[in-house]
């Protein structure tokens, strides 16, 4: 089959055919119909210093882990997915067994591996996946809009870690998935949402999707505009899914006292925030958030996605052996979704 290696240290992949994957008995193999380009694949592909010690020890592997397909083959002892079912992968894989796993915190395994940065991932033909990874989609769903679910789930999480119903929301990041949570926002009936990019073509996607404030976070005093539109108080929601300093910073001095603070950003490297004054002495909740909750954020995700018209998000289509012509659109932010099919 054909796939997609990160085989070395250094920017770049390297497409190779190699053996259609054997599964175990509790796998299911799922011929892949669509794949998409995540921000974790562009850290991988651009070696960047995140990459470089998350990934280093599993060279060379297949990367990619958002995907849609068909199951062509069920091991032995897997139940409730069926040969002939379209599926997404919800990307964690959970040993069952520690104490997250046996408190209903799966996605925070203490030895969870990760589709795509673990194990073999979805740049290829074929993929093999522990059962109680696939979810079942409907059949109504086009592959390429399936493929971009386990984004949206993050976009889930994030937003719904709290209350966000008539609340004035800050969204640091217009990637696809701080997109999906100004989307989400508006669904839930937030009373304003402020997004934020240093790109204007991401932020006119912010619109499309239920904005009201824009701020170019690259020219604009941000602290400023945050507090004007919330007439001095501050926000009620902060939600950082950019990765940068600034963000962090800048999210956090704005939210009003007794806030919440999600906060879903992969930063490339440590920084100082004032815990001080922008946490302890303003009585704010702040929560990490990994990845989608097991499974209840998968149902929330097939409640809303009728409702989030994703094709808006994806710009691009390429041959899975076109891959490099899909991060050099991302790289060049003249895209915002990016899919692949075989």
């Amino acid at each position: 089959m054909l796939s997609v290696w990160k085989t070395k240290p250094g920017e770049g992949l390297e497409i190779k055919e190699t053996d259609v994957p054997k599964i175990k008995d509790d796998e299911v193999l799922v011929k892949v119909k669509a794949t998409s380009i995540c921000g974790t694949d562009m850290h991988i592909y651009g070696w960047d210093n995140w990459a470089q010690k998350r990934i280093g020890k599993n060279l060379p592997y297949i990367f990619g882990h958002e995907v849609a397909g068909e199951v062509v083959e069920a091991g032995k002892n897997v139940k409730a997915v069926s040969v002939g079912d379209h599926v997404s992968a919800e990307t964690h894989i959970s040993c069952s067994h520690c104490f997250q796993c046996k408190t209903g915190k799966e996605h925070i395994c203490e030895n969870v591996k990760i589709l795509g940065v673990d194990v073999n991932g979805t740049f290829a033909e074929y993929l093999a996946l522990p059962h109680r990874n696939a979810w079942v989609n409907d059949k109504k769903i086009p592959h390429w809009i399936a493929s971009v679910q386990e984004p949206l789930g993050n976009a889930v999480h994030t937003v719904f870690d709290g209350e966000v119903a008539g609340k004035t929301v800050t969204i640091f990041g217009m990637g696809p998935i701080g997109v999906c949570a100004v989307g989400l926002c508006k669904i839930a009936g937030a009373e304003k949402i402020i997004a934020l990019d240093q790109h204007e073509g991401r932020l006119k996607f912010g619109k499309e999707f239920g904005a009201d404030v824009l701020i170019n976070s690259a020219s604009a005093d941000v602290k400023k505009e945050i507090m004007d539109a919330t007439n001095g108080h501050g926000a009620d929601v902060f939600l950082e899914m950019a990765g940068a300093e600034s963000a962090m910073k800048d999210g956090l001095a704005t939210l009003r006292p007794g806030g919440r603070a999600s906060i879903l950003g992969v930063f490339p490297k440590p920084f100082e925030i004032d815990v001080t004054n922008d946490i302890v002495f303003k009585g704010i909740t702040m929560n990490g958030i990994n990845g989608r909750k097991m499974f209840d954020t998968w149902y929330k995700t097939k409640a809303l996605l009728p409702k989030m018209k994703l094709e808006r998000l994806i710009t691009h289509k390429f041959k899975l052996s076109e891959i490099e012509n899909g991060f050099d659109v991302l790289k060049k932010r003249e895209g915002m979704k990016v899919v692949l099919e075989p």
